[in-house]
């Protein structure tokens, strides 16, 4: 059992450099411990976030920042601003046909961020917001259930 959750991870760590290498990144420790931590989440998750878990494994502040920055670039992570002034990162998927946008929910209360990457917009959804100008972000705020019921 050991040794397949290992060669899952060797596998996962071989694919990312991959990633990184088509993408014309260096693959470094770093953007891997980056990917990997993106791909274990559910949602946009904060520079301060991802700094919580991967600085006591080593990584600086600045150099997870650094490689959020080229990884953005690089479109294998996006970076959405949900009204709060902060940046928040999620890793795309590169068999989306919509390139990782999406709506997110945030609730009002707690401030928890929910994804609805399975909602996908119409030829007549891309055609209204073809007259309004280019729609960058969907943004849906509310309570969330446990705040609401709370």
């Amino acid at each position: 059992m050991a040794k397949q959750k290992l060669q899952e991870i060797k596998d996962e760590v071989a694919e990312l450099r991959t990633l990184l290498r088509e993408a014309g990144l260096r693959s470094t420790s770093a953007r891997i411990a980056v990917l990997q931590h993106l791909r274990q989440v559910n949602s946009p998750i904060t520079h301060a976030d991802l700094a919580e878990e991967l600085v006591p494994l080593g990584f600086d502040k600045a150099t997870i920042f650094r490689n959020l920055a080229d990884l953005t670039e690089a479109d294998l992570v996006t970076r959405t601003e949900l009204g709060d002034h902060v940046w928040r990162f999620e890793i795309r998927d590169p068999d989306d046909p919509h390139q990782g946008k999406h709506p997110h929910f945030v609730c009002v209360d707690c401030g928890k961020v929910t994804c609805f990457s399975d909602i996908t917009f119409g030829k007549a959804t891309q055609k209204r917001t073809d007259e309004v100008g280019q729609v960058t972000e969907i943004l849906l705020k509310g309570h969330c259930h446990e705040c609401k019921a709370g």
